[in-house]
């Protein structure tokens, strides 16, 4: 496996769990102890982190906070059903190759020859989990987010990329990592991943964060909120959750709320401000309902 390219800029590091806690805390992302580890580790000995929770707790923003911290570059591939090789390692640049093609009608080069050149690299248009590992001057993060969504056959392709850095291009072989990257999978649990991808990488579960931990996390993100404004939607987003909800408010809707109500002016919670803002809290007439039901006054209260 190839290793940094002689001339290029050394990536910068991250040499303790509390160094990378600071930075993170630097680029207002608030990472406790057991998720700053699971990262630390998985950059010290270059391990895939799989990271799983609910929808809106930041399990993105890590990859993207990483980028950031590591002064690197960020590689994303996004998840989705369906999704296949084409879209996300490569494909053939099918009319450059057809013009090859006719440039070449009148070579002396043999068959092999003309084929060795429409199936070389200048004709490959790079995807994300190609890009990775072709990058010339330092390892990006990549993030594959929200693996859950692809199927199953997508998933196994993966086992390759996540264990040996590389990726099998039939017609040019084994293309390996010019530097290896930084891997952050998420997945949100719609269905479970097989044993094989978990086996390759390093695991943390974030979940539900306590009330100070939250308070925290809005502070950093929005300095500007009051103290109280935030005390209090901290509190409801809170007391919401233990609602039985279809979709449940992660930290992603308590930042909104927040600066939703702080946009309004609004200096407390009151049931017209909750009114004002619901669409920040649930997203389906369903849970809007249950929501009402159970009381926005007792809520505000608790």
């Amino acid at each position: 496996m190839s290793g940094s390219s002689q001339g290029a800029p050394k990536p910068r590091e991250l040499t303790e769990v509390d160094a990378l806690v600071r930075e993170f805390g630097r680029l207002r992302y608030v990472a406790d102890t057991p998720l700053a580890t699971a990262i630390y580790l998985s950059t010290r000995l270059h391990k895939p982190l799989l990271i799983e929770g609910h929808a809106g707790l930041g399990k993105t923003e890590v990859a993207k906070v990483l980028a950031s911290a590591l002064e690197t570059r960020l590689v994303r591939l996004q998840c989705y059903e369906g999704l296949d090789i084409s879209a996300a390692v490569y494909e053939w640049n099918y009319q450059k190759q057809l013009l090859a093609i006719k440039l070449q009608e009148k070579s002396e080069q043999t068959v092999e020859e003309k084929e060795k050149h429409i199936f070389s690299r200048e004709f490959l248009l790079e995807r994300p989990l190609l890009l990775s590992i072709t990058e010339e001057n330092a390892p990006p993060v990549l993030l594959i987010d929200e693996i859950d969504r692809a199927d199953e056959a997508f998933e196994a392709f993966l086992l390759e990329l996540l264990s040996d850095f590389q990726i099998t291009v039939p017609e040019l072989g084994a293309i390996r990592a010019k530097h290896l990257p930084y891997v952050i999978l998420t997945s949100n649990r719609s269905r479970e991943l097989s044993d094989a991808l978990k086996r390759r990488c390093l695991y943390h579960w974030i979940d539900y964060p306590s009330f100070e931990t939250e308070m925290k996390i809005v502070h950093a993100r929005l300095p500007d909120v009051e103290k109280e404004l935030t005390r209090q939607v901290v509190h409801l987003v809170q007391a919401v959750r233990r609602l039985e909800l279809s979709k449940p408010p992660g930290v992603a809707e308590t930042l909104d709320c927040a600066q939703a109500a702080s946009t309004l002016g609004k200096h407390a919670l009151d049931v017209e401000t909750v009114e004002q803002t619901m669409g920040c809290l649930v997203k389906s007439m369903e849970d809007g309902v249950t929501l009402r039901a159970a009381g926005i006054d007792n809520l505000l209260a608790k």
